[in-house]
């Protein structure tokens, strides 16, 4: 293993200078103040999950987590999301508050990325969770609270795609009759590789009309018209009743007055495996990948031992401000130079100009080699020197 040159990061960390700091921050503000609004409670876990528990639960591949051992030999990862912690909260510290809770969180998250991969491997979420209401009431919550932070976030042209699992699962089951002959097409569509999709789906052993159902669910993709073009590819149980939430978080979206920036998708599928129903991602017009993403998983907080239905969404502030496509303005700054002799009237001239709102910079004039630079870093420059021009 050969030594990192100076100045390298590890793969998929990043900096960031000042001028996308305060973009992201200004976003920030923004997206939590309207999740505040909705009522919403923000709670902060630890960094360092354990593996056993966290790691576990939280479904990312296991060769995406950052692993390490504390002093007493246990496997500790980096959280790599916030659902599984949060659903570890639930049932610990918040096990004596009832339910529905409603939390929000704004952290950062990691997970290890391949080399030719190219993506983040720590990245900020914004996102909340709403535990303990199995209705289409809290599902049509969630995604009504992301479009209005997307909104307010001042991202003008996006749509949100919504399925369900339970419909792709019964469709595919229905047809293939076992779990690993469905993963291989449940992977083209996670993938969105629609091509390979079809590919696979005529090579196929079965009947041209089993063909032409699996053929056809790449085409349930649009308005609330599609619900019923679905009913035709799946009559069973589990199909029905996939239809009949989504038909009923239609009629909760529109209440909320948002349904034209949604769109049915009934071939959407998560990398999350925790998820158990209503899946949705929302995109931008100038974005290629989702930008937020959440769903429905009413069994993750059984695995620690508080049973209870829940939903929510995750907002990657990164892709967001991507999304954008803008940062701020450098922000406007006054800089005093000073000599001794005249210390104390610049720092009294400073604290003046703060009280009033600018944001000020006090110089020694020792500290500056050249005094002409500091014209191009600042917006004005006032000088208190002594008469000899000296900082003496």
């Amino acid at each position: 293993m050969t030594k990192p040159f100076m100045f390298e990061k590890p793969l998929g960390m990043r900096d960031t200078l000042p001028q996308l700091f305060q973009t992201k921050q200004n976003v920030r503000n923004v997206i939590n103040d309207e999740i505040s609004k909705w009522g919403y409670d923000r709670i902060e876990t630890p960094t360092l999950e354990f593996y056993d528990t966290v790691g576990v639960a939280s479904a990312i591949l296991d060769q995406q987590l950052f692993k390490l051992l504390d002093q007493q030999g246990n496997t500790l990862v980096l959280r790599p999301d916030m659902t599984a912690p949060i659903a570890r909260l639930a049932a610990s510290s918040l096990r004596n508050e009832s339910y529905p809770l409603r939390l929000t969180y704004d952290t950062n998250l990691f997970r290890a990325q391949q080399h030719e991969g190219g993506r983040p491997a720590e990245f900020e979420q914004i996102g909340v969770e709403l535990i303990g209401d199995g209705t289409a009431s809290a599902d049509g919550e969630v995604i009504a609270l992301m479009i209005a932070a997307l909104k307010k976030a001042g991202v003008e042209n996006f749509q949100v795609a919504i399925g369900h699992v339970g419909y792709v699962n019964a469709l595919m089951l229905d047809i293939l009759g076992n779990e690993e002959r469905a993963n291989v097409l449940r992977r083209y569509l996670y993938e969105k590789n629609y091509v390979g999709y079809r590919q696979h789906v005529k090579s196929l052993s079965l009947s041209s009309i089993d063909k032409g159902r699996l053929l056809d669910l790449l085409q349930l993709r649009g308005g609330e018209q599609k619900l019923d073009e679905a009913k035709k590819l799946v009559q069973n149980e589990q199909g029905e009743q996939a239809l009949n939430e989504l038909t009923k978080l239609w009629d909760v979206l529109k209440c909320y007055g948002v349904t034209e920036y949604l769109k049915i998708d009934l071939n959407l599928v998560m990398h999350m495996s925790y998820y158990t129903g209503v899946v949705f991602e929302g995109y931008s017009s100038n974005l290629g990948f989702p930008l937020s993403s959440g769903g429905r998983y009413d069994e993750l907080l059984t695995k620690f031992n508080r049973p209870g239905p829940a939903t929510g969404f995750g907002l990657r502030l990164d892709l967001l401000v991507e999304a954008l496509g803008r940062t701020e303005e450098k922000q406007s700054k006054t800089c005093i130079v000073y000599s001794n002799e005249r210390r104390a009237e610049a720092i009294a001239l400073a604290s003046d100009k703060r009280e009033s709102g600018e944001t000020v910079v006090l110089q020694d004039l020792k500290g500056v080699k050249e005094v002409d630079v500091l014209s191009e870093q600042f917006d004005d420059v006032i000088y208190c020197i002594g008469k000899n021009g000296k900082g003496e």
